[in-house]
């Protein structure tokens, strides 16, 4: 497929992805089956996307940052065992057979649509914060299971690591938020550098893709009070069911 085509594909697709991730969270549903779209290699999908998404986090972790609602100490504790089991992750994903992995995440990826879809926002605050050992400890475990979810397959990470800080630490939702995007830029940076190295990025592709998901991000936060987070919920909805059926078509009915 010529480089115009692919564009023509991709980009609409990232841009809603940011666009929705600004408001209710799980752009990354739409931006990776995005680029499998296209038919290009798996692995250069993974790859293409992730350099794009990690781009995009850093300007929105950034953001929180600025704002103070990050919990910076355990954040940057968890987000060095996100780091390192990303890394882990993503050597199982670029070992795994491009076909392999693809199958895999269109498995997956009804389960974390549900998740995103009915359980984003709703983790339960404790009533008390957890503090010394304790919190440093379940920062660390909560590091190292969603970086290696999403070093090896990436969508949703977001929405869960909001979900785990409010139910097992203890922040309220924005400094969740916070700490979600330091810890999910961390896995982000591990893969994305995995994928360069590995030489599984298309740059002709990122760039314009980084370019619309930012974008994407910047309209989305200024529409959220205009139309709330249920319409959007209810725009991905349709675009996960019309993406991934096309996706499991091609992946599993054809031939």
């Amino acid at each position: 497929m010529p480089t115009w085509q692919i564009l023509l594909i991709v980009c609409p697709l990232i841009f809603m992805a940011g666009f929705i991730d600004s408001i209710a969270g799980g752009g990354g549903l739409i931006s990776l089956p995005a680029f499998l779209l296209t038919g290009l290699p798996v692995h250069q999908c993974y790859g293409t996307n992730k350099v794009a998404s990690a781009l995009g986090t850093t300007m929105a972790a950034a953001q929180f940052y600025k704002n103070k609602a990050v919990d910076i100490k355990p954040a940057l504790f968890s987000s060095v065992f996100s780091l390192l089991s990303a890394l882990v992750g993503t050597q199982i994903a670029l070992r795994l057979p491009g076909d392999l992995l693809k199958k895999i995440f269109l498995l997956i990826l009804p389960v974390i649509a549900v998740f995103v879809l009915f359980f984003s926002g709703k983790g339960k605050q404790k009533e008390i914060k957890l503090e010394g050992k304790k919190l440093y400890i379940t920062c660390a475990i909560i590091g190292v299971v969603l970086g290696l979810y999403d070093g090896m397959i990436g969508p949703g990470t977001g929405t869960m690591l909001i979900f785990m800080y409010t139910t097992f630490v203890g922040y309220d939702y924005i400094m969740a938020s916070g700490n979600a995007k330091i810890v999910n830029l961390a896995s982000n940076i591990a893969a994305a550098a995995s994928y360069l190295i590995a030489g599984h990025v298309l740059f002709v592709i990122m760039v314009p893709a980084a370019v619309c998901n930012i974008a994407g991000n910047y309209v989305g936060s200024n529409l959220a009070m205009k139309k709330g987070d249920k319409f959007i919920k209810g725009l991905l909805v349709v675009m996960l069911i019309s993406i991934f059926a096309k996706l499991f078509y091609d992946t599993f009915l054809v031939g």
